[in-house]
């Protein structure tokens, strides 16, 4: 944390963050002794850190930007978790070390209450598998004793945190149960273990029941042991007679338990228990092949006879084979990690459970199982369903608003129920994962974001009347509106997003800055640049002026006044069908099939026919129908809607002209339209069902969409 970039929170449980300041400040002690080198923290470092770290309880969630995360029992040492994490809709259950066998004092691992989708667990003992633990028990009292009785000395090299202390039940009971023994010294000789010793005694409600159900029995803490005593150092220990000791380390490296070992290994009386995982490359590893001699820690070059009996009896809290196998199936993830484990039992453990599972490889339940080696990225696909949040207003104006009414658009309330084929428009906000579909001014109080508008304003010199103004804008974008018109300056209003006021020869546009109205305003100015270049200017400004201003509600000129009348004219059903058909023919040809009608009206129904697949076109209501080929109704589908758009003014409402369709505008829409299978052209953007795996958001009627 303190070396390096990351600023992110620290997460602990309870136990774990007090057993934290007592093992780094070991750590530190022990990196900083003038024999060690240069040590990687400081008692500063480690104080800074401590203040960072967040406790959080068992079984309790906690969502930090978006991402989820509970924790668990993993019952390898107190203070243990597994942790259970959602991020955006994948979630992963990380074991990290998990014992399954409840011992004295622990809670076995829990299984999540969800199903992940990914799975990371340990592989420490790969295939091994552990001896009953009563037999383990059994057999460590039975060793100990007999050593005893033959007057020698037991040494129990254990780690100071979980091994240590339940190994020191075991050995208090047994003591309590045997008075024959009274005599018999235990030790532990941890000035880790001893400090941590109090975190133990603390919290005892985070332990299984049976230790706390013995603590309100006997109304005296477990931890405070009656015939188990602590020692600081070897100075102060007494080696005269039969005695039991449980030191550290556990690898028998250096320290405590190393001294004693070059100490007791001579005597064939004494006896070397070893109760936990032994790693390759140590003296732990070394002894249990009972070499005849032994070399000192102190001097290499020496050997020290080796005569002692050495036992091995695995109280570890890691999990075996079997436990690993049967909390996979009980998790049921589809994809499984390995991790934590030597490679020769991490590639066992991959080979057994691929051998079970092969009889699910290639089916909806195949389980895949991967153990990358360290370092070593793994990209894992996942396809997973979106849903949006439509937040719905319950005032006047709400965040989101109704767009299937094309002549009035309200906003939505408790009031007003979503109904299927509706269209809601909004924005669309992502955050931490999630989508909501919010209004723009509802955005600071849904979302935390705040919202700005920026007006825009430009002024061109253009050496042309109003009314020539007026009519290229209305060839352009159809209809325009007039805000005011008088003899000072005329104000229009095109697409309804961009104001133009002409005054004198000057135009200033003025427009709400945003994708749409900037294009919007690009073009308007791109016409008023070339008003007064046109061969229609030069035709209309070389007659005087036959009108008056002030006098006369007539501002046009004959010419204007055609003009005007030319670019208002409303175009036909008729004339739009056309429009469409041409489109269609440019798109399919001679497949493009019709009856002319000898009325001058309009036909009604169109056929495209390709390769015996014939598409069926209704005009009255724009569908199509193919029942032999979807793939041929979405071409010709997808073209219909794009040749209705083409073949009107852009600011024409083509509702107007008794054709089905509206405004092109960005949607999200509730459901099917419910035309029995056949697709509508609306100029409307979508979200329709796909093979491909892509985002789609869909509104559903209630409160969340898909």
């Amino acid at each position: 944390m303190q070396h390096t970039n990351f600023k992110g929170r620290v997460f602990m449980t309870h136990p774990t963050k007090a057993i934290y300041r007592w093992l780094l400040s070991d750590f530190v002690k022990v990196s900083t002794a003038p024999e060690a080198t240069q040590g990687l923290y400081t008692d500063e470092d480690l104080s800074q850190s401590f203040s960072r770290i967040e406790t959080i309880d068992y079984h309790s969630t906690m969502e930090v930007n978006g991402i989820k995360f509970t924790a668990y029992h993993a019952g390898h040492v107190l203070g243990a978790a597994m942790y259970f994490i959602e991020i955006a809709g994948v979630k992963v259950m990380f074991t990290g070390d998990y014992s399954r066998e409840e011992d004295r004092h622990l809670n076995q691992a829990e299984v999540p209450t969800q199903r992940p989708d990914i799975l990371i667990t340990e592989s420490t003992y790969g295939t091994g598998i552990h001896q009953p633990r009563p037999e383990k028990e059994n057999r460590l009292t039975s060793l100990i004793h007999s050593t005893i009785n033959k007057g020698g000395r037991c040494l129990l090299p254990v780690f100071a945190l979980g091994r240590a202390q339940e190994i020191l039940l075991i050995l208090d009971e047994y003591w309590e149960n045997h008075p024959e023994l009274e005599g018999v010294k235990i030790y532990y000789a941890s000035s880790l273990a001893r400090k941590c010793m109090a975190v133990f005694q603390t919290y005892i409600n985070m332990m299984n029941e049976s230790i706390r159900k013995k603590f309100r029995d006997s109304r005296t803490n477990p931890f405070h042991f009656k015939h188990i005593k602590s020692i600081k150092s070897l100075d102060r220990f007494d080696d005269l007679g039969p005695c039991v000791m449980v030191a550290s380390p556990g690898m028998l490296q250096n320290g405590v338990s190393r001294d004693l070992l070059e100490r007791w290994a001579p005597d064939p009386k004494n006896a070397l228990i070893l109760t936990g995982y032994s790693v390759e490359g140590t003296m732990a590893k070394q002894i249990l092949n009972e070499p005849n001699e032994i070399p000192s820690f102190r001097a290499p070059e020496t050997k020290i006879p080796r005569r002692l009996t050495v036992e091995e009896l695995s109280f570890a809290a890691h999990v075996d084979f079997r436990e690993n196998s049967e909390f996979i199936d009980l998790v049921g993830a589809p994809k499984i990690i390995l991790v934590h484990g030597e490679q020769n039992n991490m590639g066992r453990l991959r080979s057994a459970l691929m051998s079970k599972y092969q009889d699910r490889k290639g089916t909806d339940h195949e389980v895949k199982i991967y153990n990358p080696k360290n370092c070593v990225e793994l990209d894992l696909p996942f396809r997973s369903v979106k849903y949006a949040r439509v937040v719905v207003a319950t005032e006047n104006e709400g965040p989101v608003v109704d767009e299937s009414n094309t002549d009035a658009k309200k906003p939505l309330s408790d009031s007003a129920p979503l109904h299927e084929g509706q269209i809601l428009s909004g924005v669309l906000v992502e955050k931490d994962f999630e989508i909501s579909l919010v209004g723009p001014a509802d955005l600071r109080e849904h979302t935390n974001l705040t919202t700005s508008v920026v007006r825009e304003r430009q002024t061109v010199i253009v050496d042309a009347g109003s009314d020539l103004v007026r009519y290229y804008l209305e060839q352009m974008f159809g209809a325009v509106e007039v805000l005011a018109d008088d003899a000072d300056a005329t104000e229009f209003r095109v697409m309804g997003a961009v104001n133009v006021t002409h005054e004198g020869n000057q135009s200033m546009i003025e427009w709400e800055g945003n994708a749409m109205n900037d294009a919007i305003a690009d073009s308007v100015l791109a016409i008023l640049l070339a008003v007064d270049s046109s061969p229609a200017s030069v035709k209309l400004s070389s007659k005087s002026c036959s009108h008056d201003h002030n006098n006369s509600d007539d501002k046009s000129t004959p010419e204007t006044s055609e003009l005007h009348n030319k670019s208002k004219r409303v175009i036909t059903l008729e004339e739009r069908i056309e429009g469409v058909l041409a489109i269609l023919r440019a798109q399919f040809g001679s497949a493009l099939k019709y009856d002319p009608s000898n009325s001058g009206l309009a036909p009604t129904k169109a056929t495209i026919e390709i390769d015996n697949l014939v598409a069926e076109i209704d005009f009255e209501n724009l569908s199509v129908v193919c029942e032999r080929s979807k793939i041929l109704q979405q071409r010709v589908s997808h073209v219909l809607e794009r040749a209705v758009d083409t073949v009107a003014p852009l600011s024409q409402n083509l509702a107007a002209t008794n054709s089905v369709g509206s405004k092109s505008t960005t949607s999200t829409k509730t459901s099917s339209n419910g035309n029995n299978g056949a697709d509508v052209a609306k100029p409307v953007i979508e979200a329709k069902p796909i093979i491909e795996a892509k985002p789609i958001i869909e509104a559903k009627p209630g409160i969340e969409t898909k």
